[in-house]
């Protein structure tokens, strides 16, 4: 673990102890006043001996953190020569976790810890791009570039083996909104293309489960910005991806609304606001800044996002699990491949509001596949692979 790792955990943990704190004092509080069970009380902190012992926690709690930081930074290049020794192993998955469920936080922060846009192969920034053609992988939420790589399979290696790609995978804070990064990429692939070492003379892009939507959501922005990069583009391929949305996300601000629902556990619904911009955009599948700006993306009422359609002049495909055995049974029905359900990942909307236009040839649903077995079953690469003949 490197020095700003370490810095980043510190605040973190700081950031989460003034947090418990508030939660506590506030249930404190609403106990004392032995409210009802339901309803709401004003806001407010706890007052006399008691507010003094919370305000000395808090008083506390800052000068520990300030502590730590000054010492880490002191040790500073004695930390960083042992994180170079022992590797980068089990770090980047740790972070990828930490910026899918706290990113936003991290980044307004302006924590260490925040995951940087980037261009990556074989664990490394590119400063450049080849030319030729390219293949763009985007990894999903909570997760990095390198998990590509799943059971010693990588869609992106074994594309660029068989059809000729350069492969480039995008590294990305999965915790932000998915507009804020979908703008980024848009302006950052701009870069890329146009700064190439030899011309590109063609761009497909994969993505698995958010990717996908980081995708769409980058191809909207490219448009507006009047960009180059989306005349390359001849294939966009979703792997799992929720574009109507994830049930989980629902249910989880469901279980939140029930909990403020009572003043002796409306403090714990706080914890469940912790979670990252980029896991509520999930909810519904939100791809522009029009479905969050000025809102509480917290609410409970149903509010369907902005519908955006596909880029024209690209091969659209979308690719699906169930951990049904056949389509249809109950399996299927309930759970999708565990997260994302079938008819979400293919863009199948009931209503038709946001219906993907995506051609049944180019649709593909695999029976007893989980959500990441996408990543490395052979008859997920088998379908993906015939997307690019």
């Amino acid at each position: 673990m490197r020095s700003s790792d370490l810095r980043g955990a510190t605040r973190l943990a700081v950031g989460a102890t003034l947090a418990i704190t508030d939660i506590v004092e506030h249930m404190h509080r609403n106990i004392s006043q032995v409210p009802w069970i339901f309803g709401t009380l004003p806001p407010g902190r706890t007052r006399g001996i008691t507010g003094l012992v919370y305000r000395n926690v808090r008083r506390v709690t800052g000068w520990v953190g300030s502590g730590l930081d000054l010492a880490i930074r002191q040790l500073q290049p004695l930390i960083d020569t042992a994180a170079e020794e022992a590797g980068p192993a089990g770090r980047d998955a740790v972070i990828a976790v930490l910026n899918g469920v706290l990113g936003d936080h991290l980044e307004a922060s302006t924590n260490p810890l925040a995951t940087r846009l980037s261009f990556r192969r074989g664990g490394r920034e590119l400063p450049r791009c080849e030319g030729g053609r390219v293949l763009l992988l985007i990894h999903g939420l909570c997760m990095h570039d390198g998990q590509w790589r799943r059971n010693g399979h990588d869609h992106g290696a074994a594309l660029a083996d068989e059809f000729g790609y350069t492969p480039i995978y995008l590294r990305y804070n999965s915790g932000r909104h998915v507009s804020t990064n979908g703008r980024e990429l848009a302006e950052k692939l701009e870069a890329l293309v146009g700064s190439a070492e030899t011309p590109v003379t063609e761009l497909a892009i994969l993505g698995f489960s958010m990717g996908g939507l980081l995708a769409r959501s980058a191809c909207h922005y490219a448009a507006l910005a009047g960009h180059c990069w989306p005349s390359l583009l001849k294939h966009l391929v979703f792997l799992g991806t929720p574009h109507l949305g994830a049930p989980l996300e629902r249910g989880g601000n469901g279980l939140q609304g029930l909990i403020g629902m009572s003043p002796y556990s409306a403090p714990l619904a706080a914890l469940g606001k912790l979670r990252s911009a980029g896991i509520t955009d999930l909810r519904h599948g939100s791809l522009v800044d029009e479905d969050w700006s000025g809102l509480d993306r917290f609410e409970r009422a149903e509010r369907l996002p902005t519908a955006i359609g596909l880029p024209p002049g690209a091969l659209v495909s979308a690719l699906a699990g169930t951990t049904g055995s056949r389509v249809g049974d109950f399996g299927d029905r309930l759970f999708g491949d565990g997260l994302v359900p079938v008819e979400s990942a293919l863009g199948r909307d009931p209503s038709g509001h946001r219906d993907l236009p995506i051609a049944a040839d180019r649709q593909w649903i695999g029976t007893g596949i989980g959500h990441l077995d996408l990543l490395d079953r052979r008859e997920a690469y088998e379908a993906l692979r015939r997307q690019f003949q």
